[in-house]
């Protein structure tokens, strides 16, 4: 089809996606600008019209188009995937960060002093033996049957995502995400070019109805949060993770990916969905939520051949995570004051959590406190609503459709990061959040259905 510089061709889903795609890659197509309606250009280029609604559903899972009812498709304006950690230039109080407390990570200083020794250079192993060693250890009591256990070290746990799933995937290949998602894996997909697919998110962690669609509609790959999942806080069960190794086993060659992001912090017990003789998998723990944002390190476990690969990615010069840093890891996760704060932090944000949790429940907004930084709380009204609403009382809060892939429920919840509120401000949030939520059922306007 052509019209001025608008050029789409293809007799597939995938071709008239992939045309699209080029259109906005070559800047032809710019943010905001129609796509043509079905219809019309089903006729223009001789196909049904459900192979262009394909293309156009592949288009949008990916972020690179949104439709607007009648308005028709649209080039995406913007991306459509929040950012973590505070909002720029915000003059709010902001509760929707998902930051550790800075005042709880553990102090470098003294460790920095001690990291001096012999440089490393070109064609060395890539990772620090003493590093390997303790997270040799660490990683191999919760895997005791993976005879296989291989180690990588990459620059935390996105660039681990990224890695894995440029290896294991091309373009338009479907990975299954947990809805509600991780805002950064739902954007590293996206901007790989993936087409993520949901896998609904209960009580007891991923689902087993969720997994089994996942398979069916073709994903090849899989990422799962084994304990604190963000935004929920909900962990696997042993049950649950016991039946997902069980649907898994049919799908051996799956790559299924278990970000343990919350790992030393976690008060729940570890349950894993990589069954014993599953050929394509990767565990990754990031430092970052004990040691801080700003240690960019993860330790990922794998098979031998997806280690294999991965540590062709970080063989060149410039690609490995530097060995002072890895020293530097070491050197915390191995110093008995360090582990201490650790746990120390583990207790305050469970404490402060399960507190602001009671405190809304009396405000008359009932909830609960899972593991992880943030809680995850459902509000009768639409939580975009409730968060414009607490912007007029000084608060930034996360609304849960930021997450959502298709689940609508989580566009009643907002995700909140209060640990490091004081007693006073906990409740005046608490307060402010009740009246937020009241302000907005006595106005339809602000909350629509």
């Amino acid at each position: 089809m052509t019209n001025g510089v608008l050029a789409i061709s293809g007799e597939s889903a995938a071709d008239i996606a992939d045309s699209i795609r080029s259109l906005i890659d070559r800047g032809d197509l710019s943010p905001g600008a129609a796509l043509p309606p079905v219809r019309a250009l089903a006729d223009v280029l001789g196909v049904n019209r459900n192979t262009v609604v394909a293309a156009y559903r592949q288009l949008g899972q990916a972020g690179a188009v949104e439709t607007a009812g009648r308005a028709g498709t649209r080039v995406t304006r913007r991306s459509t995937i929040a950012d973590e950690g505070y909002a720029p230039d915000s003059v709010l109080r902001d509760v929707g960060t998902g930051n550790p407390d800075p005042a709880l990570i553990p102090d470098p200083s003294d460790a920095l002093r001690n990291l001096a020794g012999r440089p490393v250079l070109y064609g060395e192993p890539t990772i620090d033996p003493a590093l390997e060693d303790w997270a040799r250890a660490w990683i191999g009591a919760d895997l005791p049957a993976r005879s296989d256990l291989h180690l990588t070290i990459t620059g935390g746990a996105v660039d681990a995502l990224e890695r894995l799933f440029a290896d294991a995937l091309t373009r338009d290949d479907a990975v299954g995400l947990e809805d509600p998602c991780f805002l950064s894996a739902l954007r590293t997909v996206r901007i790989g070019g993936y087409r993520p697919v949901a896998i609904p998110v209960d009580d007891e962690g991923m689902t087993v109805a969720g997994l089994r669609d996942a398979l069916a509609a073709g994903v090849r790959a899989i990422v799962c949060t084994p304990r604190a999942q963000n935004p929920t806080g909900v962990s696997l069960t042993a049950e649950r993770a016991a039946q997902l190794r069980q649907v898994l086993a049919r799908h051996p060659y799956v790559l299924v990916i278990e970000d343990d992001h919350f790992s030393m912090l976690s008060r729940q017990p570890y349950h894993s969905i990589i069954g014993p003789d599953h050929q394509r998998w990767a565990l990754i723990r990031s430092v970052s939520k004990f040691l801080g944002p700003d240690m960019c390190l993860a330790v990922t476990a794998s098979d031998a051949e997806t280690a294999r690969r991965l540590a062709l990615r970080l063989s060149p010069g410039s690609t490995w995570v530097s060995h002072l840093l890895q020293r530097l890891v070491v050197a915390l996760v191995t110093d008995p004051a360090v582990t201490a704060k650790v746990g120390s932090a583990a207790a305050h944000y469970r404490e402060r959590n399960t507190s602001f949790a009671a405190a809304l429940t009396r405000a008359g907004i009932p909830a609960t406190a899972g593991d992880g930084l943030s809680l995850w709380v459902r509000l009768p009204q639409r939580a975009r609503a409730v968060a414009e609403q607490l912007m007029r009382r000084g608060w930034l809060a996360r609304p849960g459709d930021d997450f959502v892939l298709d689940d609508d429920d989580a566009a009643h919840h907002l995700r909140l990061t209060v640990h490091d509120l004081t007693d006073g401000d906990a409740s005046r949030l608490a307060t402010d959040i009740a009246a937020a939520v009241d302000a907005v059922a006595s106005s339809p306007k602000a909350n629509p259905s």
